[in-house]
């Protein structure tokens, strides 16, 4: 009677590095927990608890009848972080048109001042330099089209170089015809090796180079490339993918999986008018 028992206490215990881990049951299903996600970045609640405890469990009791405790939500976070990046690879990224932007933005993990103090992302996070200054923590590389839609994304450390991610050709295997980038992509190397795969690499040059034909289409499309930081702003601003109160990197990368998803489902994305553009270029032309 006393083997049955104790079997019966250890039945929701399983065994991981040699140590004894609770294997709790809960009702709430995956999807449960992605939609929750999903819906958090895509409303305008800026804290996941206060989301979670004042509006999930108060006023979608229908939607959600079987909720759990909220520190029990966020371990269930680091379990779907897998489905979400599936999810977002095969159902969520649009289709290449030909003309496509490229850039990267800082994901800070604390400001650079507690760099040495974070204990969240040690031997994660790195130091890394941007447009504005020196940060602490990851790079998020974007490519999309020019109707807004993200294409592909890359996470990497914060003193990767740029250039890196184009190098990896599953990064770019769904891209063809003309990358817009900034000054921080020339690369001849680089710009050869994305030729040959069908890719023009547009960017501006440095001070220190010698002057290269373009063409005056090309010229007015660098001029557009702002609109990739228009999409790094409301992913930052509205999907709320940055900020410092993470406990864990699971967590991490499912809010940010999650922000691009519900990016991805917003009706309104910053678009380019490529008829009107190249309208006006004719227009100079004959003038």
């Amino acid at each position: 009677m006393q083997i049955l028992k104790s079997r019966m206490r250890n039945k929701h215990f399983f065994k991981t590095n040699g140590k004894k881990h609770r294997n709790r049951l809960y009702n709430l299903s995956d999807s449960e927990v992605i939609t929750i996600l999903i819906l958090f970045h895509a409303g305008q609640f800026r804290n996941l608890k206060h989301y979670y405890t004042q509006y999930v469990q108060v006023h979608l009791k229908k939607e959600f009848p079987k909720t759990v405790y909220y520190n029990r939500f966020t371990e269930l976070q680091q379990k779907v972080a897998m489905p979400m990046a599936i999810f977002l690879k095969t159902c969520c990224l649009g289709i290449c048109t030909g003309v496509s932007f490229i850039d990267s933005t800082p994901l800070r993990a604390c400001h650079i001042s507690r760099e040495l103090s974070n204990k969240v992302f040690k031997g994660l996070a790195t130091k890394g330099q941007c447009s504005i200054g020196w940060f602490f923590g990851f790079k998020l590389n974007l490519i999309i089209n020019d109707k807004g839609e993200i294409l592909d994304f890359m996470l990497t450390q914060g003193n990767v170089d740029d250039r890196e991610p184009l190098k990896n050709k599953a990064f770019h295997d769904k891209i063809f015809g003309k990358l817009f980038g900034d000054k921080g992509y020339i690369c001849k190397t680089l710009f050869e090796q994305l030729f040959i795969n069908g890719i023009h690499l547009i960017t501006k040059i440095r001070k220190n180079m010698k002057n290269s034909l373009m063409h005056i289409q090309d010229k007015v499309m660098l001029k557009k490339r702002a609109l990739i930081e228009t999409v790094n702003d409301e992913l930052k601003n509205m999907c709320q993918i940055e900020h410092t109160r993470h406990r864990c990197f699971g967590n991490f990368l499912t809010n940010l999986l999650s922000g691009l998803i519900a990016y991805s489902f917003m009706p309104k994305k910053p678009t380019l008018k490529i008829e009107e553009i190249v309208e006006n270029n004719q227009i100079c032309k004959l003038a």
